[in-house]
């Protein structure tokens, strides 16, 4: 297998950027090689750094400069890219460029909670007030619609009554966790549990 050189795309914190990359250290197959953010200020640049991975920082005009998907390529080697918590909205010119080599990880259970406007917090507090008994993840290709690419993978964790939307918020990422770094690496590999529908 030729080498999967990934480029982590964040813009906060980056727990799931560092989970990834801790998941992939060492490794000659998939390596995380590039972590790109959106903000100057996001954490995930400083732990990145710490581990040697590369580090850019994308404001809204060089992402969607037409040229920036053949510098990821070129310049970096990117072949694939996940987005990990990346608030920006993709330009088409992106989403062409890596077509099914671009991954995006939503923290619901979509179709449900998708789209314009529901990331982070706005997600959690959504599904307590519609009195959901479960949420999940869900990994799905980066297609030009916000939230609307072919869903991958999903992951569910049961909710009570008592939950409060930082107890879903908490459980939602537990299940990030846990399975994020290993559905990139079947989705690189092409395992056939992983075939879209």
């Amino acid at each position: 297998m030729q080498t999967c050189r990934l480029a982590v795309f964040v813009s906060g914190n980056g727990s799931n950027c560092e989970n990834i990359i801790r998941h992939f250290q060492g490794r000659d197959d998939i390596q995380v090689s590039l972590v790109v953010s959106s903000s100057p200020e996001a954490y995930a640049l400083t732990h990145a750094a710490r581990c040697g991975v590369e580090t850019l920082v994308a404001d809204r005009q060089m992402l969607n400069d037409p040229a920036f998907p053949l510098q990821l390529k070129s310049v970096y080697g990117i072949n694939f890219i996940v987005l990990a918590g990346f608030l920006q909205r993709i330009p088409d010119g992106m989403v062409q460029a890596f077509h099914r080599r671009m991954i995006n990880l939503h923290p619901a259970l979509l179709p449900k909670y998708g789209g314009k406007g529901m990331y982070g917090h706005h997600v959690h507090e959504a599904v307590k007030a519609n009195q959901e008994t479960e949420t999940g993840m869900t990994v799905h290709w980066v297609s030009r619609e916000v939230d609307g690419g072919e869903i991958i993978a999903q992951h569910r964790t049961p909710l009570s009554t008592d939950d409060t939307a930082d107890d879903i918020a908490r459980k939602e990422h537990e299940l990030e966790m846990k399975f994020f770094p290993q559905d990139i690496e079947k989705i690189i590999r092409g395992i056939d549990e992983f075939t879209t529908r």
